[in-house]
């Protein structure tokens, strides 16, 4: 459905963020296409929001489409409409999401989850305004400033014929890349507060009484893979579990599995990443295996403390390449705690600037 309601501001002060924004403000007033970029959760829905209403085209339609929800034959019919009986269960016609956004703005986000075939009717309409619905001859003109939004490195799937090159090109007139939450660290507290407050807000209280140092230093020290809808997440669950309104957060749940009673190693059938778990056990066995065999046969004299020092270093390192640098997942392939895992990855200077 079209959207011509303002967006939720949008909370930021670090200046990689603020360039972002400058980028944005740069880039919205013209009818040009233009390519989000960014991890999971790190906000490119609000920016494509922005750009909309920072454009000419702000009282028009906005209109906003995933293009990973669908499979192919229903996602070309949601984006171009089609025609009674086009496909089995089209018992009457419908207009499509580049009808509705007509002389206003379209955001598709996954684009790299379009086929190679609906990237070329794409492609057209960026370059004539032109297409035909599903089961149908007849061409239709739209006048439409298209945004889109990917998690994936485009340049790299066009290059393995996973993208079409022109049609990139056409979209990439401008990229916004969306920095991560940990490379935003001045944002994290002021968003959580944010977050917090309007949780509060929700629940009936008067006020969010705040967060305990302790808390902040939790808030900076997560690496946040989830970015600012992770964030958003566990600052509402803690304020939620607050048992005292008046009180200020003194630990934030991070986990909400945490349990004595959580299943391990167990990941549901059918999952995409099923056999990731085993992979990653069996890797992190065979570092430990390969140094172990490396200490089995000491060379002496030697200094106990350095090559003790050599060992966890190896583990930690081991742990983290097959756990594909997410920490929690290495923190537990070592059977420590994330916070434990940090603590010896910042013993040994193993973390990086920032962090």
């Amino acid at each position: 459905m079209a959207q011509r309601d303002i967006p939720d501001p949008i909370i930021g002060q670090s200046d990689n963020f603020l360039a972002v924004l400058e980028k944005v403000s740069r880039v919205a007033p013209l009818v040009k296409p233009v390519l989000i970029v960014g991890e999971r959760g790190s906000g490119k829905e609000l920016i494509a929001a922005r750009l909309h209403f920072l454009s000419e085209r702000w009282q028009r339609p906005y209109v906003k489409f995933n293009c990973a929800a669908l499979n192919e034959e229903l996602l070309e019919s949601e984006l171009f409409g089609h025609v009674s009986g086009a496909y089995t269960g089209a018992t009457r016609a419908r207009i499509g999401r580049f009808e509705l956004a007509n002389g206003g703005t379209l955001f598709l986000d996954e684009l790299a989850s379009m086929s190679l075939r609906l990237q070329e009717k794409l492609l057209r309409v960026i370059e004539y305004g032109e297409f035909e619905r599903l089961g149908s001859s007849e061409t239709i003109s739209v006048d439409v400033r298209l945004v889109g939004a990917a998690n994936q490195d485009l340049p790299s799937l066009a290059r393995a014929g996973r993208f079409r090159e022109d049609l990139l090109d056409r979209l990439s007139f401008d990229v916004v890349t969306v920095p991560p939450l940990r490379e935003r660290l001045e944002d994290i507290v002021l968003l959580a507060q944010k977050f917090a407050e309007n949780m509060a807000k929700e629940l009936g209280r008067e006020y969010f009484a705040g967060f305990s140092p302790a808390a902040e230093r939790q808030l900076l020290a997560h690496d946040w893979p989830g970015n600012v809808r992770e964030l958003r997440n566990v600052v509402e669950r803690s304020v939620y579990r607050l048992e005292n309104a008046r009180r200020v957060v003194e630990q934030l749940e991070l986990d909400p599995f945490a349990s004595p009673y959580r299943p391990r190693g167990v990941l549901p059938t059918g999952s995409q990443d099923q056999n990731v778990l085993p992979t990653m056990v069996a890797t992190t066995a065979a570092a430990v295996s390969a140094t172990a065999a490396v200490v089995d046969e000491p060379c002496y004299p030697l200094e106990f403390e350095r090559e003790v020092a050599d060992f966890e270093t190896r583990l930690l390192k081991g742990a983290l390449d097959a756990a594909r640098y997410n920490q929690k997942r290495a923190a537990e392939l070592l059977g420590l705690t994330y916070h434990q895992y940090r603590g010896q990855l910042r013993k040994y200077g193993l973390l990086r600037v920032g962090e």
